[in-house]
């Protein structure tokens, strides 16, 4: 999708070079490029993204590195964002609870919200075993090949998330990546009925997962938590063993939530 057809999507009161600023800095978020790669990747004329990475870089919200020839984003970047405060409560509430069941369980516990079709971690508390989940804070993933996404998506209606798919191809990482809406929808069923999803090295070979919404005072699914570990650590129990203490610890952050 060019940047033109993405603004289009979304509306007509659209300032385009704005939209166009946006969608740079969304990209440069996830890593540092050159001029003519952001242009490809937005179907831009080079004039154009060079006007715009231009007024970027003077506002301080990209930077140019000469050495390399690629931008990345600017202080102002990182600035404007620590205003946004939407995640910070259930951070707080959360992270202390999810460092004592890394702990526990001897895995990464992970929280995350659903931006778009993206699964975008907020928190993390590292396993204490040398051999771990490696991800950051802020890192976004396909919602439909995570135990998190999915467990986020299924606070969604069918409808919803057959309008956020549309013309959305799922990209498939293993062999067992969902890769068809039909299909991604029935196991969104079959997490809202168990209350629970998994991700059964359906992202990464060698890593399971497993994941529980988190419920804001509305029962809205604000959050979810999940609990990642090696496959060869998973034994033939490890989804029951594994779900019951993470579900009393999202118990007691909806809990908290709810005062």
């Amino acid at each position: 999708m060019t940047a033109d057809e993405a603004a289009s999507s979304h509306g007509h009161n659209l300032v385009k070079s704005a939209d166009r600023a946006l969608i740079i800095l969304e990209l440069l978020s996830r890593g540092r490029h050159r001029l003519s790669d952001i242009a490809e990747t937005l179907r831009l004329p080079l004039s154009s993204v060079h006007g715009l990475l231009g007024t970027l870089v003077h506002r301080g919200f990209a930077e140019f590195d000469p050495t390399t020839r690629t931008y990345g984003l600017g202080l102002k970047a990182w600035t404007v964002g620590q205003g946004y405060t939407g995640h910070r409560d259930i951070v707080g509430l959360a992270l202390p609870l999810m460092e004592r069941l890394a702990q526990q369980t001897g895995e990464t516990v992970q929280l995350s919200r659903l931006d778009g079709i993206e699964n975008v971690y907020i928190a993390i508390a590292e396993s204490p075993q040398p051999m771990k989940l490696v991800s950051a804070v802020g890192m976004r993933l396909p919602a439909h090949s995570v135990a998190l996404g999915k467990a986020l998506l299924a606070g969604l209606s069918d409808d919803e998330v057959v309008a956020r798919y549309e013309d959305v191809e799922l990209e498939r990482f293993t062999d067992n990546t969902i890769t068809a809406l039909p299909q991604l929808l029935a196991q969104l069923d079959e997490v809202r009925r168990n209350g629970y999803a998994v991700d059964d090295e359906e992202y990464i070979i060698g890593c399971r997962c497993l994941a529980v919404p988190i419920r804001d005072h509305a029962g809205e699914v604000v959050a979810g938590m999940s609990v990642s570990a090696p496959t060869p650590r998973c034994g033939e129990n490890w989804t029951e063993e594994t779900r019951a203490p993470l579900t009393e610890v999202v118990d007691a952050v909806h809990r908290q939530l709810r005062h």
